[in-house]
């Protein structure tokens, strides 16, 4: 190589290396949009504000939620992946990100090619919540009965195709029990079904259900996920209630579209973290069931993975299909 190409070489190379920490150092370089893919007052909108209110103050930037739900949080995943990979648009997305691929035929764009995760932020068990009238007081009991009683107990979901949905189904898979699904429209018509006793139980968020129980006007029979929650401490898990391959967690996780330069997905990931892992905002989501997680983009792209294999099989099992 000559004098001349070897310092053009080196010269080239120092470029990209200096463009490289000078995007680094300088993003974000205006607000950030933090795309919801469901309505105010949700269980994704109660992590957000929180942490966005702390991030801006690590980002130098405001981090603006927009609200874009519909079509089980599609509207705002097909947006994101039309969004420039700069790292100023990031969506959150929840369970149903890896639900959604197998329940809707034709998804306008590809979850494992489109979009490059940025962290799993926190998870939320869900909890199986019943009217003080359901003649069963614990998973056991509630086996029984259905058992006994084919098709005569009835559960509540958020929706077709929803978190709350599918933990019923897999319930069902799991126990070789029959138990009629009501959809409603949203979570919060679904409450309120099961607080009037419309149903026999529902599989809710128990950021939701929590405040019913604690108020005596619902009885809580188990949590979904690995382990108990601080929420609920005295409540068991489905796992520990004799039902080991039963565990369900809802998560809440951030994307940035596919593209998006590893330097810039690294520090959105770390503000996040940071924002998530503040002692005052740790404490304020713990109270509202959630259990920071703040993974790396690696881990969370590893977890989407496992959830896509889960519910694939749940919904193949459950015969569920979305137009």
């Amino acid at each position: 190589m000559t004098t001349l190409r070897k310092f053009k070489y080196l010269a080239a190379t120092a470029a990209l290396l200096l463009g490289g920490v000078v995007q680094a150092q300088s993003f974000p370089t205006q607000p950030i949009k933090l795309l919801i893919p469901y309505p105010p007052g949700g269980s994704a909108d109660m992590l957000a504000r929180p942490l966005s209110a702390e991030m801006q103050k690590d980002l130098g930037q405001p981090v603006v939620l927009e609200y874009k739900a519909g079509a089980g949080g599609t509207i705002a995943t097909a947006q994101l992946a039309r969004s420039a990979p700069d790292g100023h648009t990031v969506l959150m997305v929840l369970a149903a990100h890896a639900i959604n691929p197998n329940m809707y035929a034709n998804l306008p764009y590809d979850t494992r090619k489109d979009f490059a995760p940025v962290s799993l932020v926190a998870t939320l068990p869900l909890l199986v919540a019943a009217p003080k009238a359901t003649p069963a007081n614990n998973m056991q009991e509630l086996v029984q009965y259905a058992k006994a009683n084919p098709g005569k107990l009835t559960f509540a979901s958020a929706g077709n195709g929803n978190t709350s949905h599918l933990a019923g189904e897999m319930f069902k898979s799991v126990t070789g029990t029959d138990m009629l699904h009501i959809p409603y429209k949203g979570s919060g018509p679904a409450v309120v079904a099961l607080l009037a006793g419309d149903v026999s139980l529902m599989f809710d968020s128990i950021s939701t259900s929590a405040p019913h129980v604690k108020a005596d006007k619902l009885k809580a029979l188990a949590v979904t996920g690995a382990t108990r929650s601080s929420m609920l401490p005295d409540v068991p898990t489905v796992k520990e209630s004799g039902f080991p391959d039963f565990v369900v967690n809802g998560w809440y996780g951030i994307i940035a579209p596919a593209g998006t330069p590893p330097d810039v997905v690294e520090r959105l990931n770390k503000a996040f973290a940071k924002a998530a892992n503040n002692p005052e905002v740790k404490a304020q989501l713990n109270g509202f069931g959630y259990e920071i997680v703040a993974s790396t983009p690696k881990e969370f792209g590893d977890h989407i993975e496992r959830e896509l294999t889960l519910w694939e099989k749940t919904i193949k099992e459950a015969g569920v299909k979305m137009q």
